[in-house]
């Protein structure tokens, strides 16, 4: 009679983990295996496979000229001048989440233009 993976989970699920520590050792031995290197080797494929498309414009500083920065702030988010002058003095902050690559660029164009230091994460 052979095991079912449901029941190999189970058993995994009752373990202490040092216990779950020491089979996995276990299986590297036996095996000629490193878990560490399966994990490593399996995350970096989905990582090139998902590129990413939706960006973060962050402001870290809004630089020598404050006042550039309050415009180019109203200009791209439609804040009132008290928001965004709170915005700019409380860099870093997150101008715009989740907007594409060719806005993030030109946001990140406009607010550099200002005198603001901008990244794109």
């Amino acid at each position: 009679m052979s095991i079912t993976k449901d029941q190999i989970l189970e058993a995994f699920a009752e373990m202490s983990v040092m216990e779950v520590v020491e089979l996995i050792e276990a299986m590297e031995e036996k095996f000629g295996v490193s878990a560490a290197a399966a994990v490593v080797s399996g995350g970096g494929d989905t990582a090139a496979a998902a590129e990413q498309t939706e960006f973060d414009v962050v402001m870290t500083s809004f630089g020598a000229n404050k006042v550039a920065v309050i415009k180019a702030l109203r200009a791209a988010t439609g804040l009132g001048l008290k928001e965004a002058k709170a915005m700019a003095e409380s860099a870093p902050v997150a101008v715009k989440e989740a907007v594409s690559k060719e806005e993030a660029d030109a946001l990140k164009a406009d607010l550099d233009a200002a005198g603001a230091e901008v990244e794109v994460k």
